[in-house]
């Protein structure tokens, strides 16, 4: 993984796996690569599952708005985020508030089947 992160299209969603410590230059890099592959598949279902060995700092969480309009993701885009670390979590909870305040799209999740669960249904509340 030498990024930290894969992203692979999985015929009905992008894929994300990733295991490197946070920053917003990651989340750049992550989030580019990312908007690329759902281009170029025409899809915008993405599932993250996250194993990160640290949160991001908050600080970094704020820029995440402004990168995600950068890079064209908005609405049609429906992301669902698994951080399986516990410490990790509340941190990436905190830029999916930002994210969510700003009507930008993305939810987190504990383990990758709710996020999966999510991600598929016909529902587009709050189901953490």
């Amino acid at each position: 993984m030498g990024k930290g992160f894969t992203v692979s299209f999985e015929g009905d969603h992008v894929r994300i796996d990733s295991d490197a410590e946070r920053s917003f230059e990651y989340a750049t890099a992550l989030w580019t690569e990312v908007t690329k592959v759902c281009r170029e598949h025409d899809c915008y279902y993405v599932l993250a599952v996250s194993n990160a060995p640290g949160p991001m700092p908050t600080s970094d969480g704020y820029d995440h708005a402004d990168l995600f309009r950068g890079l064209g993701i908005d609405q049609k885009y429906r992301i669902a985020w698994a951080e399986l670390n516990d410490d990790a979590r509340s941190a990436t909870k905190f830029v999916e508030t930002v994210l969510l305040n700003r009507g930008l799209p993305g939810k987190v999740f504990a383990n990758e089947a709710y996020a999966r669960q999510w991600l598929f249904s016909k529902d587009q509340g709050n189901a953490s």
